[in-house]
């Protein structure tokens, strides 16, 4: 006998459901599974358990010196009384406003740029990249209205660190986006000094490039034009990253259907309308992990201007450690230099996935 009827629809058992479920069906799906599971559980409990311990619960947070340090944790102690000159370098304490005020204002730009729906962003752009790098470099420097002139060797720590990373990917990308343009350019020299300049500085380490900057590139200026040491610096890093982020590009170019070029032709677009309206923006969408990725390298390759004498945040922890009076902590600086860097690229990270997310058109599956 057939039923003319569905059954009606029956809820899910209880252990398939909430919690329970994700358990079982994800850790404890089988007797192989439950015991990787435990076996990784109880890895886990070796591992953190100490850590935990050391870092949280034997730690000790407040003294100013060493003496102040008996629990047998971490000594925090040392990180919070140099927690000034980790973030300014040897900045002038009476000074920080400057650093602080430049601070405030690039971030209040970057809320702006990327909050939804605000108004006048066309405008915010080109100002960030054209007028704020002057105006930050009067507030730093000095030497105008009033100022006190701020030499940059004795910037440093936190400071320097951003400001090598912030004027390293603000350059790098769209430097990087016309090298891309002219290695696939039909003009045989354009695509030349192309293909040259991206293989010359992606074949040499960057601290071979950072050692040219520093000693070789002041021999072929004029010897009118003195370039200080951290601008030289900043051009090797620029350079160097904008031949990574050239063939970055130059892959989401490659990826953009042929058609997408010939509907922009019969549109009668020229090249360069075609290029900036139609066919990067698809590009540039496409290769987001590929462009954070290499803003995130940048920004931990900053370390490497230690080399050549400037005292970034890994560098000013390191001098730090050197002071007699706070020896055997490096532990402590080191896991603190590496906690801050953890947590920029983190934050880089989680964004190119929301820019990801919000520019999803249907190009890749979910």
């Amino acid at each position: 006998m057939y039923k003319d009827t569905l059954t009606p629809e029956r809820p899910a058992p209880v252990s398939r459901k909430g919690l329970t479920g994700w358990l079982r069906t994800n850790l404890f799906s089988g007797p192989l599974n439950s015991a990787v599971t435990l076996l990784g559980l109880y890895g886990l409990y070796l591992i953190l358990v100490p850590i935990i311990d050391w870092a949280l619960l034997s730690a000790d947070w407040t003294g100013v010196s060493r003496d102040a340090c008996t629990s047998g944790g971490a000594c925090w102690v040392f990180i919070t009384n140099r927690l000034q000159q980790f973030t300014y370098g040897f900045y002038p304490s009476d000074e920080l406003w400057r650093i602080n005020l430049t601070f405030v204002l690039f971030v209040a730009q970057l809320l702006w740029l990327a909050l939804p729906r605000l108004p006048g962003k066309m405008w915010l752009g080109p100002f960030m990249v054209l007028v704020f790098p002057l105006i930050a470099w009067v507030l730093l420097y000095g030497g105008w209205f009033g100022l006190t002139e701020v030499p940059t060797h004795n910037w440093g720590g936190l400071t320097l660190t951003l400001i090598l990373a912030v004027v390293g990917i603000t350059a790098a990308l769209p430097i990087g986006t016309l090298l891309a343009l002219g290695r696939r350019s039909h003009m045989p020299i354009v695509r030349s000094l192309s293909v040259v300049f991206i293989e010359f500085w992606r074949g040499v380490p960057l601290i071979t490039v950072l050692f040219m900057s520093s000693v070789m590139l002041p021999l072929f200026v004029p010897e009118e034009l003195t370039l200080d040491k951290l601008v030289r610096a900043m051009i090797g890093i620029i350079f160097f990253q904008s031949a990574y982020m050239a063939e970055v590009v130059r892959g989401g170019l490659q990826a953009i259907p042929r058609g997408q070029y010939e509907a922009a032709a019969a549109l009668g677009l020229n090249y360069w309308k075609m290029m900036v309206l139609i066919v990067l923006p698809q590009a540039l969408k496409l290769m987001i992990p590929g462009i954070v990725n290499t803003f995130i390298a940048l920004f931990k390759d900053t370390s490497l201007v230690l080399i050549i004498g400037l005292f970034d945040l890994l560098a000013i922890v390191q001098a730090g450690l050197a002071d007699p009076n706070w020896l055997g902590y490096a532990t402590e600086g080191y896991v603190f230099a590496g906690l801050v860097f953890w947590v920029f690229c983190y934050g880089m990270s989680k964004y190119s996935q929301y820019l990801e997310r919000k520019l999803h058109t249907g190009h890749k599956k979910r």
